[in-house]
């Protein structure tokens, strides 16, 4: 059995590493602590309540004020010593301060194939994870960032003009102050679509670059090497292209092969279309994105396809 005091160590150092952000890796690692004993629980809980109370846990998060906090720690008199978790967890508090200052270690979030997540930020703003999607976060009270590493997230940024919200994107950025927007990465090919507000997407920092581009309300612009191609589009289609938010996918007249690709991105089944004059049939209509079989289904009895299972693969023909 794990001494009280080792605990009450533990309990304050996952405390600390919490309030720097924990990669879910890190989380499922600190709820499988606690779950180990009720012992576990009581000591965080305890821990978590006493520092709340006092409200020193924004002290985690500012290194100045940290080190406020301890050094009135160290000039307050003490008529009996402090007890040992306090000493273990200040201690962890100034591992903590050192390493946010030299480095910095975003917050990871991330979707499996078919899957989607809401992320709330510690800002206020909120973050739609689409499948197979890489975010990493980072709120200071400096500035917010965000890199989008792959996939597709939607963004409802809470306002705050002091600390403008910037994404990073491979050597892309977007920048806002508050707004709903959406953003897909394919490797280099970049995708940004604005559903409210206003958004600025600059390009690689290079004296070629492409000069910064403004998007407003249903704007969109595509951005590819050191292209950029903005276009204006109607509420509906951005509608549509954010319809993976309720699980589904709305095709408005696209090639078969197109929405083959779109389905594979959310299903562990993969679509192959056979030949160039099946990939050239127009799709249209709404489609539950993890429901392969019923879209297969449809396209042999509008189409008359045929269709061909081989394991988890299913090919596409006349």
């Amino acid at each position: 059995m794990t001494p009280h005091s080792d605990i009450e160590d533990i309990a304050a150092l996952w405390l600390a590493r919490q309030a720097d952000g924990l990669s879910n890796d890190e989380q499922a690692q600190l709820t499988a602590w606690l779950d180990a004993s009720a012992a576990h629980k009581a000591a965080f809980w305890r821990l978590e309540y006493s520092w709340e109370k006092a409200g020193r846990l924004i002290a985690l998060r500012n290194p100045d004020t940290l080190a406020d906090t301890l050094a009135e720690t160290r000039r307050a008199p003490r008529r009996r010593p402090l007890p040992r978790w306090a000493v273990g967890l200040a201690a962890a508090l100034a591992v903590v301060a050192v390493s946010a200052t030299l480095w910095p270690r975003p917050a990871v979030y991330a979707t499996d194939v078919g899957e989607r997540r809401l992320v709330a930020l510690s800002d206020g703003s909120r973050v739609d994870l689409n499948t197979q999607t890489r975010l990493r976060a980072s709120m200071s009270p400096d500035g917010r960032e965000a890199w989008l590493d792959q996939g597709e997230a939607y963004f409802d940024v809470a306002h705050d003009a002091s600390r403008p919200f910037t994404v990073h994107i491979g050597d892309r950025t977007v920048q806002v102050l508050g707004t709903r927007f959406s953003i897909k990465r394919d490797g280099d090919t970049v995708r940004v679509m604005v559903a409210e507000g206003r958004v600025r997407l600059s390009g690689p920092k290079s004296a070629s670059a492409p000069a910064p581009v403004i998007l407003v309300h249903d704007e969109v612009a595509m951005g590819d090497g050191r292209s950029t191609l903005k276009s204006s589009t109607t509420s509906q289609r951005v509608e549509d292209n954010l319809a993976w938010r309720r699980g589904l996918l709305v095709f408005d007249q696209i090639t078969l092969s197109d929405a083959a690709k779109e389905f594979n991105r959310y299903n562990e089944t993969q679509l192959v279309v056979g030949d160039a004059r099946t990939a050239d049939i127009r799709i249209g209509g709404s489609f539950e994105a993890g429901n392969v079989e019923a879209f297969v289904r449809l396209l042999r009895s509008a189409y008359g396809l045929e269709i061909a299972r081989d394991g988890e693969t299913v090919k596409i023909s006349e």
